[in-house]
């Protein structure tokens, strides 16, 4: 498969005036040495699918296999398209080598078979490769492999490329398409992170007051929370209701009634 670029043409000289027109997604960098090692065929896929996603394609001298440049940020590959059971370990070498030079690196395998996904299982333990250090992707076939590839590109290029998709949207539908799922996505996980925090917040809220009630403590706090609910739902609970539906004792129940009832309690300084 290797020298074989005299079959196909250059993909950068076919695109160059559609991306000069529309700014394009990002660039992808492909190694040269890498591209010769492979089937005219596959770059001929790579090519036509960077171009559907308005990635501009460069061959140049590089180290790793592929490197992406989206919003600013470089993420490299190295992907390997066919793994050889009986020699390993250049692989591994190259990326102990490559995941100290490159912040941002990922290792794509191609294991269409069992023998080589165990091949590939045993030998990532043998070399002493740390989880997610760099991250390894194992795919069933190259061209998976490549979607893959521009697929994490995608993801980490963050929100400067989703701010770009809809300036961009003369080239293509499914681009779109796949900048929206991605900013929903973003904007899904940034909402749960802000509810989270201010379900904390208003748990330590709820914990500070009813935990201010003399000889309540947490574990009570946490069984009115459960059974009853919110403050106002237990400042309307009745001593029968707290005792049926909570551990709480007569007194504790009693106290609680009191407390958010009974004007010559509630405002009346209390000493512990």
């Amino acid at each position: 498969m290797a020298h074989q670029k005299s079959s196909y043409s250059d993909p950068t000289a076919q695109n160059t005036s559609h991306f000069e027109n529309s700014g394009g997604a990002g660039v992808c960098m492909m190694s040269s040495t890498w591209r010769d090692e492979q089937h005219p065929s596959f770059i001929n896929f790579i090519s036509s699918f960077l171009s559907a996603n308005s990635f501009r394609l460069n061959f140049v001298r590089i180290a790793p296999d592929l490197i992406f440049n989206c919003g600013g940020l470089s993420i490299s590959f190295i992907f390997a398209t066919n793994w050889n059971c009986d020699n390993i370990e250049p692989v591994f070498s190259r990326v102990k080598k490559l995941k100290e030079q490159f912040a941002h690196l990922y290792v794509v395998v191609s294991l269409p078979t069992r023998d080589q996904n165990d091949s590939f299982v045993r030998s990532y333990f043998k070399y002493g490769m740390e989880l997610g250090r760099p991250t390894f992707v194992p795919v069933q076939d190259i061209e998976m492999g490549f979607e893959k590839i521009v697929k994490i590109a995608h993801s980490r290029g963050g929100i400067v490329l989703l701010y770009e998709a809809r300036f961009s949207f003369h080239s293509g539908s499914l681009l779109y398409t796949r900048y929206s799922a991605a900013c929903k996505q973003r904007d899904a996980i940034s909402k749960m992170k802000t509810e989270r925090r201010q379900s904390v917040q208003g748990m330590d809220i709820f914990l500070g007051v009813i935990t201010s009630i003399p000889s309540i403590d947490y574990h009570d706090a946490n069984a009115l929370n459960q059974a009853i609910g919110s403050i106002e739902a237990i400042a309307k609970a009745s001593k029968e209701y707290i005792l049926e539906n909570t551990d709480l004792s007569a007194d504790k129940a009693e106290m609680i009634v009191r407390f958010f009832r009974d004007p010559k309690f509630y405002l009346n300084p209390k000493i512990n």
